[in-house]
């Protein structure tokens, strides 16, 4: 066991150039309490998990989110540099996924709370909305050794605060698709020119997202089935004088492409959600104008036998891709859910106790990188370690 120890300390030296040696030291005793927590997760509660409540006062520990220089972004930086080299993710291949997560709170005094939609709770005909933080984050999706399923292991955060809620307090309101866009952004800087795959549901496939976005990105997404699709416009017939069209001519919306009996319905199979699934799709390369600007996607129209639906519609910026690269593109998307039950059932995400601004807006992001930090840590030391031959996973797990 001591060699895993110094492992894991070594994991957390990456973030040795963005804290002071006070502000690390205080940093790997929180680490070691919240992780070693099985009730309720708080600051004070790390102490005295660890031992340390008897020797120091909680309020060195409670300043390191409130009044800390660090940034939950440089943090992330790092460690998703370690992450890299660790398991190997330019190899496998850079995958990402942004969604977004309610935490429920109460508390008149916690900043930035707000009431949103519980999409767990909610159906297609009754909406709940709950008063909480609601967390855009970005995900890395990355294959670990102990489990068949990719993991999503979260490094950026932005926190959403509603119209209202911003009004009362005269701060400038964002969007989560503004949100959204800034992380790739701040992704975008940290890899470069190198090919990202971006996973993310209809909420976050429109202009705000795509416009402008790097060339090297490529989003797997969903669509409406009445989405106005046109094709690329004809060069031949364009006019020799004005402005050059951006749109061609109308073509069939995707669900009527679905219900067109002369277009028949192609198979193939793909690994969707941890099964190898038979689909029955149409396709068609076409521009989405409203949400992707000019450019030519992908879009598979998927036969939905369950439900009212009919059928749903996925598409692909890289029009070169496969159905099937499409189809389990979008399905990794999935991971990033199990990641949010993880963080809320196992990791107190929703348990902070923080009040003011730079509290709130740190404690989040710490659990989200503490969870990232522990499972690249377990999957590159511990697992299949002799010392850890005892730890069985749960099959739901894997």
């Amino acid at each position: 066991m001591p060699e895993l120890l110094d492992a894991f300390f070594d994991w957390l030296g990456a973030y040795r150039s963005t804290l002071t040696a006070p502000g690390l030291r205080n940093l790997v005793v929180i680490v070691a309490g919240w992780i070693q927590t099985t009730g309720r997760h708080a600051i004070t509660q790390t102490l005295v998990v660890t031992d340390v409540a008897r020797r120091r006062h909680h309020e060195a520990f409670h300043r390191f989110f409130s009044r800390g220089t660090w940034h939950p972004d440089h943090l992330a930086r790092w460690l998703f540099e370690r992450l890299r080299s660790a398991l190997h993710v330019d190899e496998q291949g850079l995958r990402v996924v942004v969604d977004d997560t309610l935490a429920a709170k109460k508390g008149p005094h916690v900043f930035g709370i707000g009431s949103h939609l519980d999409a767990v709770r909610s159906t297609r005909r009754f909406r709940v909305f709950c008063f909480g933080h609601c967390w855009v984050v970005l995900a890395v999706l990355v294959r670990v050794p102990f489990s068949r399923r990719p993991w999503a292991l979260p490094l950026l955060f932005r926190l959403y605060r509603n119209r209202k809620e911003c009004i009362a307090k005269r701060h400038a309101y964002r969007k989560k698709t503004e949100l959204a866009r800034e992380m790739l952004d701040v992704f975008h800087r940290w890899v470069g020119d190198a090919r990202v795959e971006v996973a993310a549901d209809a909420a976050y496939c429109n202009d705000t997202v795509t416009r402008g976005l790097a060339g090297s990105f490529v989003l797997f997404g969903a669509m409406r089935p009445d989405a106005v699709l046109t094709a690329l416009p004809d060069e031949r017939t364009a006019a020799t004088t004005g402005r050059r069209r951006r749109r061609g001519q109308v073509l069939p919306k995707p669900e009527a492409i679905a219900r067109d009996a002369s277009k028949p319905w192609h198979t193939c199979k793909a690994d969707l959600y941890g099964h190898k699934r038979k689909v029955r799709y149409k396709e068609v390369c076409a521009q989405w104008y409203r949400a992707c600007g000019v450019g030519l996607l992908r879009i598979v129209i998927v036969k939905v036998s369950t439900g009212t639906l009919g059928c749903r519609v996925f598409f692909s910026t890289d029009a070169t891709r496969s159905v099937r690269d499409i189809l389990e593109g979008y399905a990794g998307r999935w991971a990033v859910e199990v990641c949010f039950r993880d963080l809320k059932q196992d990791f107190g995400f929703t348990q902070s106790s923080a009040r003011t601004r730079a509290a709130v807006e740190r404690v989040a992001p710490f659990v989200g990188l503490t969870y990232t930090l522990v499972v690249a840590w377990f999957a590159e030391h511990a697992y299949g370690n002799p010392s850890t031959s005892s730890v069985r996973l749960r099959q739901g797990a894997t």
